[in-house]
């Protein structure tokens, strides 16, 4: 459906998408997860065409979105995180415009716009204007411009910001209809959202993917041992005999002890044990055999928040440049050293973008901005100006070009997407 292929975008030095490749599945909803600035808007908008890569190649059912805008774009429907909505339509009025602009048939329209409005659940408020409408039903508009055209994948861009919680619920419910007969891909900072509607989850941190697919084995992946609580019909004694004779439990901790109404003991535990194993059938047996009934048995899942911080932390952004640096040598992948507990890890207080080596200097734009060189030309100027002491104290001119700097790179890291 979807190939993104040694993605790459840069602002200057700034690397906002750093070499990702990924494939997105037909008929599947996508969550795409990271931090502020990893990237994920970025990644977005050059997949839907509405931004160029500096290098890499986007396929949409075969087509290129570089080679082949038109034919790409036939197959998604976007829906960015400020719907582009015209506030002094009405909803049929808009989705009519949006429905000609896409070349949908003449014929076709009234009955593509009435679908989209009854599918989103808009058809009542159709002829309101669009500036009136209550933010949940923006979206909802937005949503329904995103489906005209039937495109096969829906993209998504944080489709459930700024509303409340019913606006939510209802919004997650229609995201989880369109992805009954199309793929969805979901960029959002709720992780309940992602972890309820979602089938697989793509991490990106610092401008690389740290994570792709279902959440049960991305957990897996990142976890030493499973931990399963278990409840059983049996004394504490009991219970610390058998636990204590299974030689893959590596440990375990009596949680609680009680007794049910009919006076029967009933004892909890924690069990600790490595993940390539199925202890389950294991403790069966074990409490069978003195006849001992277990009345609950559930291994423990990692949150999609643990996982997700655990995958974004500073930490494991710098081990995975210094895992990343020793890969080039073909040592070691970034995956098997990323949490190997090294304690050799880039200060957090380094930036976290990559910036282009020597090497590259001559083929770096010449828009591209260095802070330091700013301040050096600044200081350069400021020798040959003859001016009073009051005007250009050394405190003022200071200031003034760390304020400067500060300008130009909220230009670099908020005027523009990453």
């Amino acid at each position: 459906m979807i190939e993104v292929k040694n993605l790459t975008k840069k602002y200057g030095n700034i690397l906002a998408v750093d070499n990702i490749s990924f494939t997105i599945e037909k008929g599947k909803i996508y969550g795409l997860l990271g931090p502020n600035g990893a990237g994920k808007t970025t990644t977005m908008n050059i997949i839907t065409g509405c931004l160029a890569a500096t290098s890499g190649e986007v396929l949409i059912n075969g087509h290129s979105i570089i080679d082949e805008p038109v034919e790409a774009k036939k197959y998604i429907g976007y829906l960015p995180e400020q719907p582009p909505l015209y506030a002094d339509m009405t909803p049929a009025e808009y989705l009519y415009f949006v429905a000609e602009a896409k070349s949908v048939r003449a014929d076709d329209i009234p009955r593509a716009v009435e679908e989209v409005m009854e599918e989103t659940g808009i058809t009542d408020v159709a002829d309101r204007l669009i500036k009136n409408l209550s933010k949940g039903y923006r979206q909802r508009v937005g949503i329904a411009q995103a489906m005209l055209g039937t495109p096969e994948v829906i993209i998504l861009d944080e489709p459930t910001v700024g509303l409340d919680p019913q606006q939510i619920i209802e919004i997650r419910e229609l995201i989880k209809s369109l992805g009954r007969d199309r793929t969805v891909i979901l960029s959002s900072h709720i992780l309940p959202e992602v972890s309820a509607i979602c089938d697989d989850i793509i991490i990106i941190s610092h401008g690389k993917i740290v994570a792709n697919g279902p959440m049960r084995e991305i957990s897996s992946s990142l976890k030493s041992e499973t931990i399963m609580d278990i409840s059983v019909k049996a004394t504490e004694d009991e219970v610390t005999s058998v636990l204590s004779s299974i030689s893959d439990i590596t440990r375990f901790e009596i949680t609680d002890t009680s007794t049910d109404v009919a006076g029967v003991s009933v004892t909890s535990a924690k069990v600790h044990y490595p993940t390539d194993i199925d202890l389950r059938e294991i403790v069966t047996f074990a409490f069978s055999d003195i006849r001992r009934a277990i009345i609950s048995m559930t291994a423990e899942e990692s949150s999609l928040e643990e996982i997700f911080l655990q995958l974004t932390s500073d930490k494991a952004a710098a081990l995975d440049e210094i895992a990343d640096s020793d890969n080039e040598d073909g040592e070691i992948s970034s995956h098997e050293k990323l949490f190997d507990g090294s304690s050799d890890v880039k200060d957090s207080s380094e930036s976290s973008f990559a910036t282009n080596s020597a090497d590259d200097a001559d083929d770096e734009s010449i828009y591209s901005y260095n802070p330091e060189d700013y301040l050096a030309t600044q200081e350069k100027l400021a020798d040959y100006v003859d001016a009073d002491e009051d005007s250009f104290g050394s405190d003022n001119n200071n200031s003034d070009s760390v304020n400067a700097g500060d300008d130009i790179n909220d230009d670099n890291a908020h005027g523009k997407e990453i």
